[in-house]
C-alpha cells in the first residue's frame, strides 16, 4: 500500500541526535548500509563506501556551490533589524527571497543593508509561500556582506565557511548545501577514480523546494518550487552507455536524484540529453524510477520531501526501519549528520 498522507512520514527524534558540527575528516562519519533487496542494516564507516561500489560504477555528484545568502538590514520606517535570504536571482538586482517576520514586510517596504548602508533592498511584489520579490540597489556587494545560511536547527557556529561546501563545489547558486557530498575528501574521489568508478557531475542549485516543509496533509497537494539544473551532453552520454552496459547509476544526495530523474523524464524515450531547465519533479512513493540504482543520501527531517523520496526508492517501511536503528545507534542526523548508502 502506498503511503500518501504526510502524518505517514513522522518520527521522534531526540535533540541530541541533531548534529551541530560536522565529523573531522569529512570521510570518518558513520554509514548506514540498507540493502533494498535483503532489508538488512550494516553499520560502517562512510570511508567504507568503496567496499560497496565496484568499476563502472556511475556516481552522480552535484557540484552547486552555496552562495553567502544570509543577509541583515535595517528597516527605514522603524529602524527595526530584518532577515533576509536569497532565493533566487531572477535578474540584475531582483531576487525572490524570504524576510524574517515576513507577515510584516509589505510591498514598498524599504531597509538599508547592514554593512554597506547606502545599498537598499525593496519589497517590490508579494508572492505565495512567503516569497518577497526584492530589488538592491547594487547586488555586487551583496557576497561581501553576506554569510554562508545554514539551517535553522544548527546552532553552532561554523568556523570554516568551506565546511558547508562540498570538496568539489564549483558553480555558485544554492542557499542549502548538496549535504550528502559533504562526505566525500579528495583522496576518497582519488581512490574512486583508481577504482574504475565513474564520477560526473550535474549542477541543481538548491532552493526552497528542497528545504520547505510540507505543510499540507495529503502529499501530492505540497507546492513544488523549482530549482535551476543542468545536465552537459558529456554527463549523459557518461549515464546512458551505463545504463545500456547494465552498469549502476548511483546519485549522491537527493539533488542529484531529482536533476537526472527529471531529465530523464522530459527526454524522448527516457533516456538522458543535455539539459537545462526547472526542476519540479516531487517524488514520492509511487514514483517509477528511470535513472537511478542505488544511492547515498543523509538522514532527513521528519515529514519533509527528501525522506518521501528516500522512501520512494527504498520503501516506507525499510526506511523507517534503518532511521529507527540510527537512532538507537545514535547515528548523528540531518546536513551535519552521518550517511546512508542505499543499494
Amino acid at each position: 500500500m502506498t503511503c500518501l498522507r504526510t502524518s505517514d512520514y513522522d518520527y521522534q527524534l531526540p535533540q541530541e541526535l541533531i548534529a551541530q558540527t560536522p565529523i573531522e575528516p569529512r570521510d570518518h562519519s558513520r554509514l548506514l548500509v540498507t540493502t533494498r533487496l535483503t532489508g538488512s542494516l550494516t553499520h560502517r564507516r562512510f570511508i567504507d563506501v568503496t567496499d560497496y561500489l565496484k568499476a563502472g560504477d556511475v556516481l552522480v555528484f552535484n557540484n552547486s556551490r552555496v552562495i553567502r545568502a544570509r543577509l541583515f538590514a535595517l528597516r527605514k520606517d522603524n529602524g527595526k533589524k530584518i532577515e533576509i535570504l536569497l532565493l533566487r536571482r531572477l535578474e540584475t538586482n531582483l531576487w525572490e527571497c524570504l524576510i524574517g517576520s515576513s507577515k510584516k514586510v509589505e510591498i514598498g517596504l524599504q531597509a538599508e543593508m547592514i554593512g554597506k548602508t547606502d545599498v537598499i533592498a525593496e519589497v517590490i511584489e508579494i508572492f505565495e509561500a512567503g516569497i518577497r520579490l526584492v530589488r538592491f540597489s547594487d547586488e555586487t556587494v551583496l557576497p561581501q556582506i553576506g554569510l554562508v545560511p545554514l539551517p535553522p536547527y544548527i546552532h553552532a557556529p561554523l568556523v570554516d565557511p568551506e565546511r558547508y561546501q562540498t570538496v568539489y563545489a564549483q558553480t555558485e547558486g544554492s542557499v542549502a548545501a548538496p549535504t550528502a557530498g559533504l562526505h566525500f575528501t579528495p583522496e576518497l574521489l582519488e581512490k574512486l577514480k583508481i577504482m574504475g568508478v565513474r564520477c560526473v557531475f550535474v549542477t541543481l542549485h538548491v532552493g526552497l523546494n528542497t528545504f520547505r516543509p510540507v505543510q499540507v496533509d495529503e502529499i501530492p497537494e505540497h507546492p513544488i518550487f523549482p530549482e535551476y539544473g543542468m545536465i552537459s551532453q558529456e554527463v549523459a552520454q557518461e549515464i546512458n552507455i551505463a545504463k545500456k552496459e547494465g552498469r549502476r547509476v548511483i546519485c549522491v544526495g537527493t539533488t542529484s536524484v531529482r536533476l537526472v530523474e527529471s531529465a530523464a523524464h522530459a527526454s524522448p524515450g527516457g533516456t538522458l540529453q543535455e539539459w537545462n531547465g526547472w526542476v519540479k519533479d516531487f517524488i514520492y512513493p509511487g514514483y517509477s524510477f528511470k535513472v537511478m540504482d542505488a544511492m547515498i543520501t543523509n538522514f532527513h527531517l521528519p515529514k519533509s520531501t527528501l525522506l518521501m523520496l528516500v522512501s520512494a526508492f527504498a520503501g516506507r517501511e525499510l526506511v523507517f526501519k534503518a532511521y529507527q536503528e540510527a537512532i538507537t545507534q545514535k547515528y548523528r542526523f540531518y546536513s551535519f549528520g552521518d550517511a546512508m548508502l542505499i543499494i
